[in-house]
């Protein structure tokens, strides 16, 4: 513990040798980390809880092949992107089949005599699955953009602190007339500060943005994966291509 001591100290004694102006970055850069950090602690929350539901709602569905059997169930999954691409299916499915997505106690009876849709009944499913899709990936990239923003710009900011401080001492030696170490040290330090402190906020940013990046985009691929599952097992069952007769089984 005592060996951060000299670096805390002299953290402090930078703040305290910085320019307003140095302050003013300070301040930003410290507003800025604690967004990174909440969107970081968030996110990382939020597609744990996915997973979960995700991974439940699998396990149901993959119980019985049957595709509209969760759905008429009622069983929800709230925060699992797959079931959200799945509910806008059976409800579209269920819609150009029975002319209402609605599921009452006569569903199942009316889905039994209900004839099978067509191919271009299906291509409306299929937009459907598509735009829950990009809903789903919207929701999941939300506010990405807080954290690719701090990963390129604190740096950035905490070197323009650095060089606007690192001026002002110059320019204040320079009118003092007394160009000695000792003179220079406040300034520079105070000058320096800023610096650091960006590259505090950029790094644990840039490594919470990768994780998340990567954590993103494999719950993205998941779901385009069941969508291309689930349209296949309703294409089997649901959609009359021509060559077939009779209702679907259910």
């Amino acid at each position: 513990m005592n060996a951060f001591l000299p670096l805390a100290s002299g953290l402090v004694y930078a703040f305290v040798e910085s320019t307003p102006e140095g302050k003013i970055v300070l301040l930003t850069l410290f507003l800025g980390s604690i967004f990174s950090w909440s969107v970081m602690v968030t996110k990382i929350r939020y597609l744990n809880f996915s997973k979960r539901q995700s991974d439940r709602f699998a396990a149901l569905f993959r119980q019985d092949r049957a595709p509209l059997r969760v759905y008429e169930t009622g069983a929800r999954f709230e925060g699992s992107p797959r079931y959200e691409i799945y509910e806008a299916a059976c409800a579209e499915l269920c819609f150009q089949m029975l002319g209402s997505s609605e599921v009452d106690e006569t569903f199942h009876a009316r889905l039994e005599i209900a004839d099978r849709v067509s191919p271009t009944q299906m291509r409306a499913v299929t937009a459907a699955m598509e735009r829950a899709i990009g809903e789903a990936s919207l929701k999941l990239e939300s506010r990405m953009i807080i954290l690719s923003t701090a990963v390129s710009g604190a740096p950035f900011l905490g070197l323009l602190g650095t060089v606007w401080g690192v001026m002002d001492a110059f320019g204040g030696i320079a009118k003092a007339g007394t160009p000695n170490l000792a003179a220079m040290a406040p300034g520079v330090s105070g000058a320096l500060i800023t610096t650091v402190v960006g590259l505090l906020v950029a790094i644990p940013a840039m490594f919470g943005y990768n994780f998340l990046v990567v954590s993103v985009r494999k719950e993205i691929v998941q779901s385009e994966n069941f969508a291309a599952e689930l349209s296949s097992e309703i294409e089997h069952r649901y959609v009359e291509h021509g060559h077939s007769s009779g209702h679907p089984v259910s």
